[in-house]
C-alpha cells in the first residue's frame, strides 16, 4: 500500500491555485480536465516533493473543481493539510504579507495554523524543531477557528 494524494474540493479554481501555488507555494504538477464530468483536477506538491511527485512517489494534493457551482462547508471537519518549513516565522510573514489570516501564530515557534480560501486547515511546523519564540508572533492572539 501507499498513500497517493488528499483530495479537497474548491469553489473557485483560479482563487484555490492564488492560495495554493502563488501563495503557499505548492508547485503543479499535472492537471486533468473532464468535459464529459465537468470538473478539472490539478494535482499540487511541495517544492521539495517535486522529482518524486514526477515520477508519481510522493503525497500530493488534488484539488477538485467542478465547473456548476456548488456550495461547500464543514472544512474544519476534514482534519487539516500539514506542511513542514525552513523558517515558520518568514513563511508565514509570506502568507501574511499576502493577505492570509494566522488562525494560530507560531507563538512557540513550531507551529501555526491558517486556511485556505475554502476552509481548509493548514498546519505549518517548523523544519528540525523550535526555533526561539519571537515578536511580534509570541504576542500574537488566534484569530477565528483552525
Amino acid at each position: 500500500m501507499k498513500y497517493l494524494h488528499t483530495m479537497v474540493r474548491v469553489a473557485d479554481l483560479d482563487k484555490a491555485l492564488d492560495f495554493y501555488v502563488d501563495t503557499f507555494g505548492l508547485k503543479e504538477v499535472r492537471r486533468v480536465d473532464n468535459e464529459k464530468g465537468r470538473f478539472t483536477l490539478v494535482f499540487l506538491a511541495a517544492p521539495d516533493d517535486m522529482a518524486q511527485a514526477q515520477a508519481e512517489r510522493a503525497p500530493l494534493i488534488e484539488l477538485t473543481h467542478n465547473w456548476d457551482p456548488e456550495t461547500y462547508s464543514g472544512g474544519r471537519n476534514f482534519g487539516h493539510l500539514a506542511y513542514e518549513v525552513d523558517d515558520i516565522y518568514a513563511f508565514c510573514q509570506r502568507l501574511q504579507d499576502r493577505g492570509v489570516t494566522i488562525n494560530r501564530p507560531p507563538r512557540d515557534g513550531y507551529m501555526a495554523f491558517v486556511k485556505s480560501p475554502d476552509g481548509i486547515s493548514i498546519e505549518i511546523l517548523q523544519k528540525g524543531g523550535t526555533k526561539e519564540p519571537q515578536e511580534p508572533w509570541k504576542s500574537m492572539e488566534n484569530t477565528g477557528s483552525w
